[in-house]
Protein backbone atom coordinates (compact mmCIF):
# COMPACT_ATOMS: atom_id res chain seq x y z
CA UNK A 1 0.00 0.00 0.00
CA UNK A 2 3.04 2.37 0.46
CA UNK A 3 4.46 1.92 -2.88
CA UNK A 4 0.85 2.21 -4.42
CA UNK A 5 0.29 5.85 -2.66
CA UNK A 6 4.24 6.78 -2.96
CA UNK A 7 3.14 5.98 -6.90
CA UNK A 8 0.38 8.45 -6.83
CA UNK A 9 -2.65 6.10 -6.05
CA UNK A 10 -5.19 8.67 -5.34
CA UNK A 11 -6.65 6.92 -2.41
CA UNK A 12 -9.40 8.78 -0.23
CA UNK A 13 -8.60 10.40 2.67
CA UNK A 14 -9.32 10.99 6.19
CA UNK A 15 -9.48 14.39 8.09
CA UNK A 16 -6.41 13.32 9.28
CA UNK A 17 -4.45 12.85 5.84
CA UNK A 18 -4.49 8.92 6.53
CA UNK A 19 -5.76 6.57 3.88
CA UNK A 20 -9.71 5.90 4.24
CA UNK A 21 -10.40 2.30 5.23
CA UNK A 22 -13.63 0.97 5.25
CA UNK A 23 -14.88 -2.71 6.54
CA UNK A 24 -15.12 -5.44 3.28
CA UNK A 25 -16.62 -9.27 3.23
CA UNK A 26 -14.68 -11.89 5.14
CA UNK A 27 -12.45 -9.14 7.28
CA UNK A 28 -13.28 -9.77 10.99
CA UNK A 29 -11.15 -9.58 14.27
CA UNK A 30 -10.33 -12.67 16.56
CA UNK A 31 -10.84 -14.74 13.94
CA UNK A 32 -14.71 -14.55 13.07
CA UNK A 33 -15.98 -11.50 15.97
CA UNK A 34 -18.83 -9.72 15.24
CA UNK A 35 -16.55 -6.71 15.10
CA UNK A 36 -15.45 -6.23 11.48
CA UNK A 37 -12.15 -5.08 10.71
CA UNK A 38 -11.16 -1.77 9.05
CA UNK A 39 -8.55 -3.05 6.56
CA UNK A 40 -9.84 -2.25 2.68
CA UNK A 41 -8.11 0.89 1.77
CA UNK A 42 -10.42 2.56 -0.55
CA UNK A 43 -10.37 5.04 -3.79
CA UNK A 44 -14.53 5.46 -3.51
CA UNK A 45 -15.48 2.30 -5.26
CA UNK A 46 -13.50 2.46 -7.80
CA UNK A 47 -10.18 1.13 -6.08
CA UNK A 48 -9.17 -1.91 -8.68
CA UNK A 49 -9.92 1.07 -11.81
CA UNK A 50 -7.30 3.52 -9.79
CA UNK A 51 -4.78 1.25 -9.35
CA UNK A 52 -4.71 0.31 -13.15
CA UNK A 53 -4.22 3.96 -14.31
CA UNK A 54 -1.68 4.16 -11.40
CA UNK A 55 0.37 1.35 -12.72
CA UNK A 56 0.14 2.08 -16.26
CA UNK A 57 1.24 5.32 -15.36
CA UNK A 58 4.78 3.60 -14.04
CA UNK A 59 4.96 1.42 -17.36
CA UNK A 60 4.62 5.00 -19.43
CA UNK A 61 7.48 6.29 -17.28
CA UNK A 62 9.39 3.19 -17.84
CA UNK A 63 9.03 3.41 -21.60
CA UNK A 64 7.29 -0.06 -21.62
CA UNK A 65 6.32 -0.86 -25.26
CA UNK A 66 3.11 -2.55 -25.77
CA UNK A 67 2.08 -4.79 -28.65
CA UNK A 68 -2.03 -3.33 -28.97
CA UNK A 69 -4.16 -6.12 -31.21
CA UNK A 70 -1.64 -8.81 -30.65
CA UNK A 71 -3.11 -12.25 -29.65
CA UNK A 72 -0.95 -14.94 -28.09
CA UNK A 73 -0.85 -18.47 -29.85
CA UNK A 74 1.14 -20.56 -28.23
CA UNK A 75 4.13 -20.08 -25.67
CA UNK A 76 7.41 -22.30 -25.77
CA UNK A 77 7.75 -23.17 -21.95
CA UNK A 78 11.62 -25.06 -22.14
CA UNK A 79 13.66 -22.76 -19.97
CA UNK A 80 16.34 -20.00 -21.18
CA UNK A 81 19.74 -20.85 -21.49
CA UNK A 82 19.17 -24.92 -21.01
CA UNK A 83 17.74 -25.96 -24.35
CA UNK A 84 16.92 -22.54 -25.99
CA UNK A 85 15.92 -19.37 -24.94
CA UNK A 86 12.86 -18.96 -27.74
CA UNK A 87 9.25 -18.38 -27.03
CA UNK A 88 7.47 -19.97 -30.35
CA UNK A 89 4.46 -18.57 -31.80
CA UNK A 90 3.32 -15.50 -30.38
CA UNK A 91 0.44 -15.30 -33.11
CA UNK A 92 -0.48 -12.15 -34.03
CA UNK A 93 -4.21 -12.90 -34.60
CA UNK A 94 -5.05 -9.55 -36.47
CA UNK A 95 -2.05 -8.26 -38.89
CA UNK A 96 0.04 -11.17 -40.04
CA UNK A 97 0.05 -14.15 -39.97
CA UNK A 98 2.52 -15.36 -37.19
CA UNK A 99 5.29 -13.62 -35.65
CA UNK A 100 7.68 -14.90 -32.87
CA UNK A 101 8.77 -12.69 -30.13
CA UNK A 102 12.04 -14.63 -28.72
CA UNK A 103 12.86 -13.43 -24.58
CA UNK A 104 15.22 -14.70 -22.19
CA UNK A 105 12.62 -15.09 -19.57
CA UNK A 106 8.84 -13.86 -20.04
CA UNK A 107 6.47 -13.54 -17.22
CA UNK A 108 2.25 -13.92 -17.95
CA UNK A 109 -0.29 -12.82 -15.86
CA UNK A 110 -3.54 -14.43 -18.15
CA UNK A 111 -6.93 -13.29 -17.33
CA UNK A 112 -9.68 -15.95 -15.76
CA UNK A 113 -11.77 -17.46 -18.11
CA UNK A 114 -14.71 -15.95 -16.55
CA UNK A 115 -16.59 -15.84 -20.36
CA UNK A 116 -16.91 -19.70 -20.01
CA UNK A 117 -19.20 -19.69 -17.34
CA UNK A 118 -22.36 -17.35 -18.98
CA UNK A 119 -22.72 -14.67 -15.74
CA UNK A 120 -19.61 -13.30 -14.99
CA UNK A 121 -18.27 -9.96 -14.01
CA UNK A 122 -15.46 -10.69 -16.20
CA UNK A 123 -15.45 -9.09 -20.01
CA UNK A 124 -16.43 -10.75 -22.54
CA UNK A 125 -12.69 -10.87 -23.55
CA UNK A 126 -11.63 -13.62 -21.13
CA UNK A 127 -11.63 -16.56 -22.36
CA UNK A 128 -8.74 -17.97 -20.98
CA UNK A 129 -6.31 -17.16 -23.61
CA UNK A 130 -3.05 -17.49 -21.59
CA UNK A 131 -4.35 -20.82 -19.53
CA UNK A 132 -5.48 -22.79 -22.47
CA UNK A 133 -1.79 -22.03 -24.18
CA UNK A 134 -0.33 -23.14 -21.12
CA UNK A 135 -2.19 -26.80 -20.78
CA UNK A 136 -1.66 -27.17 -24.41
CA UNK A 137 2.20 -26.56 -23.79
CA UNK A 138 1.93 -29.26 -21.28
CA UNK A 139 1.79 -27.27 -18.04
CA UNK A 140 0.19 -28.32 -15.32
CA UNK A 141 -3.15 -26.23 -14.20
CA UNK A 142 -4.49 -26.87 -10.57
CA UNK A 143 -7.19 -25.93 -8.54
CA UNK A 144 -8.96 -24.52 -11.54
CA UNK A 145 -12.70 -25.73 -9.84
CA UNK A 146 -11.89 -22.93 -7.17
CA UNK A 147 -13.98 -20.13 -8.61
CA UNK A 148 -14.82 -17.06 -6.68
CA UNK A 149 -19.01 -16.24 -7.06
CA UNK A 150 -19.00 -12.51 -6.19
CA UNK A 151 -22.61 -12.09 -4.44
CA UNK A 152 -23.38 -8.79 -5.89
CA UNK A 153 -23.75 -8.62 -9.92
CA UNK A 154 -26.38 -6.70 -11.93
CA UNK A 155 -29.10 -9.14 -12.35
CA UNK A 156 -29.45 -9.76 -15.97
CA UNK A 157 -26.10 -7.78 -17.20
CA UNK A 158 -23.90 -9.29 -14.26
CA UNK A 159 -22.18 -6.01 -13.93
CA UNK A 160 -20.17 -6.09 -10.37
CA UNK A 161 -21.28 -3.94 -7.65
CA UNK A 162 -18.42 -3.42 -5.25
CA UNK A 163 -18.46 -5.28 -2.35
CA UNK A 164 -17.63 -1.33 -0.48
CA UNK A 165 -21.31 -0.65 -0.77
CA UNK A 166 -21.94 -3.48 1.66
CA UNK A 167 -18.90 -2.07 3.86
CA UNK A 168 -20.38 1.12 3.36
CA UNK A 169 -23.55 0.03 5.64
CA UNK A 170 -25.88 -1.75 2.51
CA UNK A 171 -27.00 -5.13 3.11
CA UNK A 172 -29.25 -7.81 1.29
CA UNK A 173 -33.31 -8.47 1.30
CA UNK A 174 -35.13 -11.39 -0.29
CA UNK A 175 -38.85 -10.71 -1.40
CA UNK A 176 -40.47 -11.41 2.25
CA UNK A 177 -38.11 -7.92 2.71
CA UNK A 178 -36.12 -9.68 5.26
CA UNK A 179 -32.36 -9.07 5.94
CA UNK A 180 -31.77 -12.78 5.26
CA UNK A 181 -27.98 -12.63 6.08
CA UNK A 182 -28.63 -12.70 9.62
CA UNK A 183 -29.67 -16.02 9.48
CA UNK A 184 -26.82 -17.41 7.82
CA UNK A 185 -23.79 -15.56 9.32
CA UNK A 186 -25.15 -13.89 12.55
CA UNK A 187 -21.71 -12.47 13.49
CA UNK A 188 -20.95 -10.51 9.98
CA UNK A 189 -23.89 -10.82 8.13
CA UNK A 190 -24.10 -8.86 4.86
CA UNK A 191 -19.71 -8.75 5.59
CA UNK A 192 -19.53 -12.55 5.84
CA UNK A 193 -16.90 -14.04 3.23
CA UNK A 194 -18.26 -14.02 -0.37
CA UNK A 195 -18.96 -17.69 -0.52
CA UNK A 196 -20.99 -17.46 2.29
CA UNK A 197 -22.99 -14.38 0.73
CA UNK A 198 -22.89 -16.06 -2.46
CA UNK A 199 -24.35 -19.27 -1.09
CA UNK A 200 -26.92 -17.99 0.69
CA UNK A 201 -28.28 -15.80 -1.81
CA UNK A 202 -28.63 -18.68 -4.41
CA UNK A 203 -30.12 -20.95 -1.59
CA UNK A 204 -32.96 -17.90 -0.86
CA UNK A 205 -33.61 -17.97 -4.88
CA UNK A 206 -33.91 -21.86 -4.93
CA UNK A 207 -36.40 -22.23 -2.37
CA UNK A 208 -38.44 -19.58 -3.32
CA UNK A 209 -37.55 -16.49 -1.28
CA UNK A 210 -36.45 -14.57 -4.75
CA UNK A 211 -37.22 -11.04 -5.78
CA UNK A 212 -38.84 -10.25 -9.09
CA UNK A 213 -41.31 -11.65 -11.44
CA UNK A 214 -39.62 -14.75 -11.94
CA UNK A 215 -38.25 -14.90 -8.28
CA UNK A 216 -34.29 -14.90 -10.07
CA UNK A 217 -32.55 -12.54 -7.92
CA UNK A 218 -32.70 -10.81 -4.55
CA UNK A 219 -32.27 -6.95 -3.88
CA UNK A 220 -29.03 -4.69 -2.24
CA UNK A 221 -30.78 -1.82 -0.19
CA UNK A 222 -28.78 1.11 0.08
CA UNK A 223 -30.70 4.06 0.01
CA UNK A 224 -30.80 4.27 4.32
CA UNK A 225 -27.38 5.10 3.23
CA UNK A 226 -28.46 8.70 2.18
CA UNK A 227 -27.71 10.88 -0.61
CA UNK A 228 -24.21 12.53 0.75
CA UNK A 229 -22.57 9.08 1.52
CA UNK A 230 -24.23 7.42 -2.16
CA UNK A 231 -22.59 10.80 -4.07
CA UNK A 232 -19.16 10.71 -2.14
CA UNK A 233 -18.52 6.94 -1.23
CA UNK A 234 -20.43 4.82 -4.25
CA UNK A 235 -21.05 7.49 -7.12
CA UNK A 236 -19.95 4.73 -9.53
CA UNK A 237 -22.49 2.09 -8.43
CA UNK A 238 -25.22 4.50 -8.62
CA UNK A 239 -24.15 5.33 -12.03
CA UNK A 240 -24.23 1.38 -12.92
CA UNK A 241 -27.56 1.03 -11.07
CA UNK A 242 -28.91 3.84 -13.29
CA UNK A 243 -27.07 2.37 -16.45
CA UNK A 244 -27.35 -1.50 -16.10
CA UNK A 245 -30.53 -1.75 -13.43
CA UNK A 246 -32.51 1.24 -14.35
CA UNK A 247 -33.03 1.74 -10.77
CA UNK A 248 -31.60 4.91 -8.56
CA UNK A 249 -30.03 3.62 -5.27
CA UNK A 250 -31.11 6.70 -3.94
CA UNK A 251 -34.14 5.65 -3.48
CA UNK A 252 -34.79 2.19 -4.79
CA UNK A 253 -32.47 -0.94 -4.08
CA UNK A 254 -30.27 -2.81 -6.97
CA UNK A 255 -31.50 -6.70 -8.00
CA UNK A 256 -28.69 -8.54 -7.27
CA UNK A 257 -27.40 -12.17 -7.91
CA UNK A 258 -24.31 -14.06 -7.25
CA UNK A 259 -21.79 -13.90 -10.36
CA UNK A 260 -18.30 -15.82 -11.16
CA UNK A 261 -15.67 -13.11 -10.36
CA UNK A 262 -11.94 -14.57 -9.83
CA UNK A 263 -10.35 -17.54 -9.93
CA UNK A 264 -7.77 -18.99 -7.70
CA UNK A 265 -6.51 -21.82 -10.13
CA UNK A 266 -3.77 -21.70 -12.57
CA UNK A 267 -0.44 -23.05 -13.36
CA UNK A 268 1.69 -23.70 -10.38
CA UNK A 269 3.99 -21.64 -9.20
CA UNK A 270 7.41 -21.57 -6.83
CA UNK A 271 7.62 -18.69 -4.37
CA UNK A 272 9.24 -16.58 -6.83
CA UNK A 273 6.63 -16.87 -9.64
CA UNK A 274 9.11 -19.66 -11.49
CA UNK A 275 5.77 -22.31 -13.74
CA UNK A 276 4.94 -25.42 -14.64
CA UNK A 277 6.59 -28.03 -12.42
CA UNK A 278 6.12 -29.98 -9.42
CA UNK A 279 6.20 -29.10 -6.06
CA UNK A 280 9.25 -30.54 -3.55
CA UNK A 281 12.38 -32.34 -4.82
CA UNK A 282 11.50 -32.33 -8.81
CA UNK A 283 10.22 -28.71 -8.51
CA UNK A 284 13.34 -27.04 -9.15
CA UNK A 285 13.85 -29.30 -12.20
CA UNK A 286 10.82 -29.26 -13.86
CA UNK A 287 10.06 -25.48 -13.44
CA UNK A 288 10.56 -22.74 -16.10
CA UNK A 289 11.00 -18.57 -16.43
CA UNK A 290 7.51 -18.47 -17.72
CA UNK A 291 5.32 -17.33 -15.00
CA UNK A 292 1.92 -17.88 -15.86
CA UNK A 293 0.28 -17.95 -12.65
CA UNK A 294 -3.14 -16.40 -11.65
CA UNK A 295 -3.23 -12.95 -9.28
CA UNK A 296 -3.57 -15.11 -6.38
CA UNK A 297 -0.33 -17.66 -7.24
CA UNK A 298 -1.40 -20.83 -6.68
CA UNK A 299 1.84 -22.64 -5.68
CA UNK A 300 1.74 -20.45 -2.86
CA UNK A 301 -1.70 -21.04 -1.78
CA UNK A 302 -1.73 -18.03 -0.45
CA UNK A 303 -5.28 -17.46 -1.32
CA UNK A 304 -7.74 -20.13 -0.04
CA UNK A 305 -10.90 -21.17 -1.98
CA UNK A 306 -12.69 -18.89 0.30
CA UNK A 307 -11.07 -15.90 -0.73
CA UNK A 308 -11.53 -12.54 1.32
CA UNK A 309 -11.95 -9.06 -0.63
CA UNK A 310 -9.02 -7.12 -1.92
CA UNK A 311 -6.85 -9.97 -1.86
CA UNK A 312 -6.57 -10.22 -5.86
CA UNK A 313 -5.45 -6.37 -6.08
CA UNK A 314 -2.75 -6.39 -3.43
CA UNK A 315 -1.73 -10.19 -4.93
CA UNK A 316 -1.09 -8.98 -8.12
CA UNK A 317 1.31 -6.40 -6.91
CA UNK A 318 3.21 -8.76 -4.62
CA UNK A 319 3.71 -11.70 -6.71
CA UNK A 320 3.94 -9.34 -9.44
CA UNK A 321 6.90 -8.08 -8.20
CA UNK A 322 8.53 -10.67 -6.55
CA UNK A 323 8.29 -12.62 -10.25
CA UNK A 324 9.64 -9.33 -11.86
CA UNK A 325 12.54 -8.92 -9.20
CA UNK A 326 13.15 -13.08 -9.73
CA UNK A 327 12.83 -12.87 -13.56
CA UNK A 328 15.69 -10.33 -13.59
CA UNK A 329 18.35 -12.50 -11.50
CA UNK A 330 17.52 -15.09 -13.65
CA UNK A 331 18.21 -13.64 -17.10
CA UNK A 332 21.50 -11.62 -15.69
CA UNK A 333 23.51 -15.04 -15.91
CA UNK A 334 22.77 -15.55 -19.33
CA UNK A 335 24.99 -14.39 -22.53
CA UNK A 336 23.77 -10.83 -23.90
CA UNK A 337 22.66 -12.25 -27.48
CA UNK A 338 19.86 -14.96 -28.24
CA UNK A 339 20.76 -17.67 -29.63
CA UNK A 340 19.36 -18.80 -32.70
CA UNK A 341 16.04 -20.04 -33.58
CA UNK A 342 15.95 -23.56 -34.79
CA UNK A 343 14.56 -24.49 -38.34
CA UNK A 344 10.80 -24.69 -38.39
CA UNK A 345 10.20 -22.76 -35.35
CA UNK A 346 7.27 -21.62 -35.41
CA UNK A 347 5.39 -23.90 -37.79
CA UNK A 348 3.25 -25.97 -35.40
CA UNK A 349 1.32 -22.00 -34.72
CA UNK A 350 1.13 -21.51 -38.07
CA UNK A 351 -0.30 -25.19 -39.29
CA UNK A 352 -2.91 -23.95 -36.41
CA UNK A 353 -3.92 -20.86 -37.20
CA UNK A 354 -4.73 -21.87 -40.70
CA UNK A 355 -8.75 -22.88 -40.93
CA UNK A 356 -9.97 -26.12 -41.82
CA UNK A 357 -13.81 -28.14 -41.66
CA UNK A 358 -17.40 -28.25 -42.21
CA UNK A 359 -19.56 -25.50 -40.88
CA UNK A 360 -18.98 -21.83 -39.38
CA UNK A 361 -20.85 -22.33 -35.75
CA UNK A 362 -18.50 -20.50 -33.78
CA UNK A 363 -21.03 -18.17 -32.19
CA UNK A 364 -23.26 -21.59 -31.07
CA UNK A 365 -20.67 -23.57 -29.84
CA UNK A 366 -19.61 -20.84 -27.23
CA UNK A 367 -23.19 -20.60 -25.84
CA UNK A 368 -23.00 -23.93 -25.23
CA UNK A 369 -19.72 -24.12 -23.79
CA UNK A 370 -20.79 -21.40 -20.87
CA UNK A 371 -23.52 -23.67 -20.02
CA UNK A 372 -22.09 -26.97 -18.57
CA UNK A 373 -19.60 -24.87 -16.21
CA UNK A 374 -22.18 -22.72 -13.84
CA UNK A 375 -24.86 -25.43 -14.04
CA UNK A 376 -22.50 -28.27 -13.16
CA UNK A 377 -20.43 -26.77 -11.04
CA UNK A 378 -21.55 -23.70 -9.71
CA UNK A 379 -21.59 -21.73 -6.58
CA UNK A 380 -24.47 -24.14 -4.79
CA UNK A 381 -23.87 -27.71 -5.79
CA UNK A 382 -26.65 -30.19 -4.40
CA UNK A 383 -25.72 -34.24 -3.29
CA UNK A 384 -25.66 -36.57 -4.68
CA UNK A 385 -22.17 -34.29 -6.62
CA UNK A 386 -20.64 -36.20 -8.92
CA UNK A 387 -23.34 -36.40 -11.48
CA UNK A 388 -23.28 -33.30 -12.56
CA UNK A 389 -19.72 -32.33 -12.97
CA UNK A 390 -19.86 -35.62 -14.96
CA UNK A 391 -22.45 -34.82 -17.60
CA UNK A 392 -20.62 -31.36 -18.10
CA UNK A 393 -17.36 -32.90 -18.59
CA UNK A 394 -19.43 -35.40 -21.27
CA UNK A 395 -20.57 -31.89 -22.99
CA UNK A 396 -17.61 -30.10 -23.12
CA UNK A 397 -15.67 -33.34 -24.67
CA UNK A 398 -18.84 -33.27 -27.52
CA UNK A 399 -18.14 -29.63 -27.82
CA UNK A 400 -14.01 -30.18 -28.13
CA UNK A 401 -14.77 -32.83 -30.88
CA UNK A 402 -16.79 -30.38 -32.75
CA UNK A 403 -14.55 -27.94 -32.36
CA UNK A 404 -12.08 -30.11 -35.32
CA UNK A 405 -14.83 -29.06 -37.86
CA UNK A 406 -14.66 -25.22 -37.32
CA UNK A 407 -14.76 -23.57 -40.67
CA UNK A 408 -13.46 -20.13 -41.18
CA UNK A 409 -15.01 -18.17 -44.16
CA UNK A 410 -12.68 -14.98 -43.70
CA UNK A 411 -9.49 -16.45 -45.26
CA UNK A 412 -7.70 -13.10 -44.63
CA UNK A 413 -4.56 -12.21 -42.42
CA UNK A 414 -5.89 -8.83 -41.98
CA UNK A 415 -7.93 -7.92 -38.59
CA UNK A 416 -9.16 -11.27 -39.47
CA UNK A 417 -11.77 -11.37 -36.00
CA UNK A 418 -13.55 -14.82 -37.02
CA UNK A 419 -9.81 -16.54 -36.68
CA UNK A 420 -9.08 -14.96 -33.14
CA UNK A 421 -12.74 -15.86 -32.17
CA UNK A 422 -12.13 -19.57 -33.36
CA UNK A 423 -8.79 -19.18 -31.15
CA UNK A 424 -10.86 -18.09 -28.06
CA UNK A 425 -13.07 -20.80 -28.50
CA UNK A 426 -10.59 -23.36 -27.82
CA UNK A 427 -8.68 -21.48 -25.08
CA UNK A 428 -12.75 -21.31 -23.43
CA UNK A 429 -13.54 -24.61 -24.23
CA UNK A 430 -10.02 -26.22 -22.88
CA UNK A 431 -10.34 -24.12 -19.66
CA UNK A 432 -14.00 -24.90 -18.91
CA UNK A 433 -13.02 -28.73 -19.39
CA UNK A 434 -10.16 -28.03 -16.61
CA UNK A 435 -12.60 -26.61 -14.22
CA UNK A 436 -15.23 -29.75 -14.79
CA UNK A 437 -12.71 -32.02 -14.28
CA UNK A 438 -11.68 -30.52 -11.41
CA UNK A 439 -14.57 -30.05 -9.59
CA UNK A 440 -15.55 -34.02 -10.43
CA UNK A 441 -12.69 -34.70 -8.44
CA UNK A 442 -12.85 -32.39 -5.80
CA UNK A 443 -15.00 -35.11 -2.94
CA UNK A 444 -14.43 -33.08 0.18
CA UNK A 445 -16.96 -30.66 -0.14
CA UNK A 446 -19.93 -33.38 -1.01
CA UNK A 447 -18.54 -35.47 2.20
CA UNK A 448 -19.21 -32.23 4.22
CA UNK A 449 -22.71 -31.47 2.82
CA UNK A 450 -23.55 -34.91 3.17
CA UNK A 451 -22.76 -34.82 7.19
CA UNK A 452 -24.92 -31.34 7.47
CA UNK A 453 -27.46 -32.80 5.69
CA UNK A 454 -27.43 -35.91 8.15
CA UNK A 455 -26.78 -34.41 11.03
CA UNK A 456 -29.89 -31.88 10.28
CA UNK A 457 -32.03 -35.17 9.74
CA UNK A 458 -31.13 -36.23 13.25
CA UNK A 459 -32.06 -33.04 15.24
CA UNK A 460 -35.01 -33.05 13.15
CA UNK A 461 -36.49 -36.56 13.85
CA UNK A 462 -34.94 -36.18 17.26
Amino acid sequence: MVELEHMGMPFDRLENGKIYQRPFGGHTQDYGSPKMAMRACAAADRTGHAMLHTLYQQNVRANTQFFDRVDGARPDPRPAGRRGDRRDGAGDGNRRSCSILQAKASCSRPAAPGASTGATTNAFINTGDGLGMAARAGLPLEDMEFWQFHPTGVAGAGVLITEGVRGEGGYLLNKNGERFMERYAPNAKDLASRDVVSRAMTTEIKEGRGCGEHGDHVLLKLDHLGPEVISHRLPGIREIAIKFANVDPIRDPIPVVPTVHYQMGGVPTQLHGAGGGARGRRARKRSCPACTPRASAPASRCTAPTASGTNSLLDLLVFGKASGEQMIKDISGLPSPHRALPKGAGDATRARLEPAGQRDQRRARRRRAERPAPRDAGALRRVPLPRRPREGRRKIKEIAKELKRTFIADKSKVFNTARVEALELENLVETAMATIVSAEARKEAAARRRARISRSATTRTG
